[in-house]
């Protein structure tokens, strides 16, 4: 049987575990630069200048990491 890979998690684990800042834009246009510190499947912490946020996942528009986010090690774990 096929694993089924949620890519928003696999996304969201890899920006926390390897502390890559990221800009997230609201539905509304506003922008929230920070980096993940926990998520679950409605929201997501966001640390930003010491201040913890929780954003929920349905007023997000977008994430956009400050740098590459390399899913090939986290996809070959789930796949094996």
């Amino acid at each position: 049987m096929k694993n089924n890979i949620n890519l928003q998690d696999v996304f969201l684990n890899q920006v926390r575990k390897e502390n890559i800042g990221i800009t997230i834009f609201l539905v509304n246009g506003f922008q929230l630069k920070g980096f993940v510190r926990g998520f679950d499947n409605y929201t997501i912490v966001l640390d930003s200048d010491g201040k913890q946020q929780m954003i929920y996942k349905h007023a997000v528009s977008t994430i956009s990491p400050n740098s590459p986010v390399n899913f090939s090690a986290a996809l070959k774990k789930i796949n094996d």
